[in-house]
């Protein structure tokens, strides 16, 4: 069974910047803690990431797990899934950043995860580690995005 969250916030800086940010998965070790090595396998037509092997810190060790990112129609959106992992049978993801009318350095971001681990955790466990998923995702990843905002 997956579990999912879905989180959606503002960021103080424009769509363009904030999808640019996330694009970026080279520099993720700068801002996701846990995060430690993501290495471009494969890049689209126009040069974005598509496949991305990463090195994380997982409960308590080493995990690693390649995404395939995907860009669809809306310029300002992009997507995961899984395409092998050594603690994820499943997941698939996106971020989509809209512009908010009458701000124009205010993005509304919607991120969504779904995800199936290969071992079964305690609730209490999959709460904890969900809340630290979206924590990084959507906290870490506005500070950061402020932070270049900010030096801009």
């Amino acid at each position: 069974m997956s579990d999912h969250a879905s989180q959606r916030t503002h960021i103080q800086a424009p769509p363009d910047l904030c999808f640019a940010t996330v694009l970026d998965v080279e520099r993720y070790p700068e801002w996701a803690v846990d995060i430690k090595e993501a290495t471009v396998l494969a890049r689209d037509n126009e040069g974005r990431a598509g496949d991305v092997h990463f090195r994380a810190a997982a409960m308590g060790r080493s995990s690693s797990y390649t995404l395939r990112y995907t860009y669809g129609s809306n310029p300002l959106r992009v997507s995961w899934r899984l395409v092998e992992g050594d603690v994820m049978r499943r997941m698939s993801g996106e971020y989509e950043f809209v512009a908010v009318d009458g701000y124009p350095n205010t993005t509304r971001v919607h991120y969504d995860l779904d995800i199936d681990l290969l071992v079964r955790l305690p609730g209490f466990v999959k709460r904890r580690l969900e809340a630290k998923i979206v924590h990084t995702a959507i906290d870490d990843l506005r500070t950061h995005i402020e932070r270049l905002a900010a030096n801009q």
